[in-house]
């Protein structure tokens, strides 16, 4: 066969960097940068090389596994699919619809077979009771983007190329490649922005990779981003500051902001965030003085107890500033497979139900995933008795790990389309494993509307997909038409429609993705009443793919609220608001706890989250799972740099090797997450070997931010003690 040349696009982080893959003979034999790449321009991280790793593992399951007892036997797919159906339509017939839940993982939306057709599969079984990785993430910025701009997915990006100041919170782009905000080789683009005479001012709990590069950081206490962003919003209002421009003419409620945040004073923000008031008053007026600005904030503003409040203000900074849908500022990518303005769009609905036990709010069809572990656990109609997982690992990836795995033992039934017995799928009944991604085409669904350019890029299958084998998009249609013929979730319906609906939904079932993609390119902006003209033929003739061009201006047109403007407040925002003025003035009155700290997460580049670390070439060298403290903490503990200690939470403990580093801020200490392969039945070898420990042992189901759900990953109490006096006690 001889060696050849292939062209692809990474899947295994946003950035979606292409590649440049030889083969020879069935087998990879190097990886790298593919320059044509519109987007990319050359630029790899190493986690590009985990996908040879990920396609040779002999870890990786490759046939539907069933579990009896402890022991694992091998099925065939008609029987697994069968089964699985036979099971699912049993507890739906005898108790309810939601009484079968589902969870999405993060690696979902990194595979567009789960993007086009999961719903083939969960569309049947009608639940309420479905869950996501976006709630331990970034539900704040589509909730904020479903209440001001009328859709979800309507969040804006730093137009870094054309920006000439950029602040930034709880975010780290040399270590991401970017999250919510596509941007391969964040560096070069940072260099060019400051070499145009451009500045970064970062604000977060540690001196990250990002830090490293930026022209100012400033630390802040975990949490406390809220009261620093309504303070500059303070006084760029209360200054004269704000000039919304061109916005003024479509947005309701500008006249309204200042009145609202005028309790929320640099002061008052100073006293709990550890940024001092002139500090906040400078970087205030820096921003409504640049010429094009963007105000960007990520995972660590978002996962707090705050985090839908923080988005907020970070829009309305972007807003009263003129800097929202403007050249160098926030900007809204315009993808060529659109989920705004394409067929069957979901714009999101908030609070249509609400979660049996704690009344949590669903938003866009998910309950928060705080919520899963108690609905399996607490006993009534609409207990949770089955669970589908799709590519995910909540036991590491979701707050207080210890009491799912205790939900995930007690189910009745547990289904995992995952290609990993990992910490999760080890309670599973049934795996799943669908084919390997070099193994399938693929195309980016989801994370074109958040890059910095508006590219597109078809990316055909390099390895032939093995005898055998289901593609992901085939389980979910196979197990979707068996849910069908069991469930006749139509009957109540008149004949016509349903025969209608079962002639739509079985095409729907086997037409695969690219058939789609097709559908919609053409559909698209830059379809067949476009220009560009484009279609599926003409992106598999460019194998590097097409660039489309820098983003544009797409306000007023692109706003889908009901009256097409802007909405800068509602109810449930001036209400929280009001609670956040109370929140802080008992957060002035109260004295610190003895001894406690605040917990932060952080990332790594050669990691994402808890699914690479099965790849050595990903986890080797130096331990990267350290808890990082600083050491005038140390020192009021008594404890040394790379002394075992005992990390507590409300909800469990862990032990781990303190790392003493004055890149953290005093009174903060931070441990990754996404680690803890130490439970028995995983069978991932190289990741038990870099087990380290895992910080959603620590995290609290019931932190949250209020409005949203979202887990309030960051800003966890914790203390820490030497591991000898922690064992000695326990004795």
């Amino acid at each position: 066969m001889g060696e050849q040349t292939h062209y692809r696009a990474c899947n295994l982080c946003e950035a979606i960097c292409g590649l440049e893959i030889k083969v020879r003979d069935g087998v990879i034999v190097s990886i790298r940068g593919d320059e044509a790449d519109p987007l990319s321009r050359g630029h790899i991280c190493p986690k590009a090389v985990a996908l040879q790793d990920l396609q040779d593992d002999p870890d990786r399951l490759r046939r539907p596994q069933k579990r009896i007892g402890e022991r694992w036997v091998e099925l065939s797919w008609d029987q697994a699919l069968d089964e699985v159906a036979d099971r699912l339509a049993e507890i739906h017939q005898r108790d309810g619809a939601n009484a079968i839940a589902a969870y999405l993982g993060n690696p979902s939306v990194h595979n567009w077979g789960n993007m086009t057709h999961s719903s083939a599969f969960l569309g049947p079984l009608k639940t309420r009771s479905r869950y996501s990785a976006t709630s331990v993430d970034q539900l704040p910025h589509q909730l904020i983007a479903y209440w001001l701009y009328g859709h979800q997915l309507m969040v804006s990006v730093p137009d870094i190329d054309r920006s000439a100041y950029i602040l930034m919170l709880g975010a780290n782009p040399m270590a991401s490649n970017g999250s919510l905000w596509t941007v391969p080789d964040f560096r070069k683009r940072l260099k060019a922005m400051q070499a145009r005479g451009g500045k970064l001012v970062l604000i977060d709990p540690r001196r990250t990779e990002t830090a490293e590069v930026s022209d100012e950081h400033h630390f802040i206490r975990p949490g406390a981003d809220a009261a620093l962003l309504l303070a500059l919003l303070n006084t760029i209002l209360s200054e004269g500051l704000g000039d919304p421009g061109r916005l003024a003419a479509f947005t309701d409620g500008l006249d309204q902001v200042a009145e609202c945040v005028r309790p929320f004073t640099p002061e008052r923000a100073a006293a709990v965030s550890g940024v001092d008031a002139e500090t906040i008053r400078r970087i205030a007026r820096e921003f409504a003085a640049a010429p094009a600005a963007a105000a960007y904030g990520r995972m660590g503003v978002s996962t707090q107890a705050h985090g839908t409040l923080c988005q907020w203000a970070l829009a309305l900074l972007n807003i009263v500033t003129g800097n929202l849908d403007r050249e160098g500022g926030m900007m809204f990518p315009h993808p060529a497979m659109d989920l705004v303005q394409g067929a069957g769009s979901k714009p999101g609905h908030y609070g249509a139900w609400r979660s049996r036990v704690r009344g949590l709010p669903e938003f866009g069809g998910e309950l928060p995933v705080s919520a899963l572990a108690e609905e399996i656990l607490t006993p009534g109609e609409g207990q949770h008795k089955a669970l589908i997982t799709i590519a995910g690992n909540p036991v590491l990836s979701t707050p207080n790990g210890r009491q799912l795995e205790q939900a995930l033992a007690s189910l009745e039934l547990m289904v995992s389309v995952d290609f990993y017995r990992n910490e999760t799928s080890r309670f599973a009944h049934y795996i799943l494993p669908p084919t390997a991604a070099l193994e399938h085409d693929h195309y980016d669904i989801i994370f074109h509307h958040f890059a910095l350019r508006n590219t597109a890029r078809y990316n055909p299958a390099i390895l032939p997909k093995p005898a055998g084998a289901l593609h992901d998009w085939e389980i979910f249609a196979g197990l979707g038409r068996r849910l069908r013929e069991r469930l006749r979730p139509d009957a109540r319906r008149p004949l016509l429609q349903r025969v209608q609906g079962r002639i739509r939904d079985e095409l729907m079932s086997r037409m695969p993705p690219h058939r789609m993609l097709d559908f919609s390119l053409r559909r698209g902006v830059y379809g067949k009443k476009s220009p560009q003209q484009l279609t599926l033929r003409k992106l598999k003739a460019a194998p590097h793919g097409i660039d489309l061009g820098p983003l544009q201006q797409e306000l007023p047109a692109r706003l889908f609220t009901r009256n097409h403007r802007i909405a800068c407040l509602n109810e449930e925002l001036r209400g929280e608001l009001q609670r956040f003025d109370q929140v802080l003035s008992e957060q002035q009155a109260q004295a610190p706890v003895d001894g406690e700290l605040w917990l932060i997460g952080r990332r790594h580049v050669r990691s994402n989250n808890s699914w690479m670390h099965n790849s050595q070439r990903l986890v080797k060298g130096k331990a990267r799972d350290q808890l990082f403290m600083h050491p005038d903490d140390l020192a009021a503990r008594g404890l040394d740099d790379g002394q075992q200690v005992e990390l507590r939470s409300r909800v469990g403990s862990v032990t781990v090797t303190v790392q003493s580093t004055v890149d953290i801020m005093r009174g903060v200490v931070s441990l990754p997450h996404g680690w803890g392969h130490t439970r028995s039945g995983v069978a991932q070898r190289v990741a038990r070997k870099h087990a380290g420990q895992s910080a959603n042992d620590l995290t609290d189901e019931r932190l949250l931010d209020r409005l949203s759900g979202n887990a309030a990953l960051n800003g966890v109490p914790v203390t820490v003690i030497a591991a000898e006096v922690a064992a000695a006690d326990a004795a």
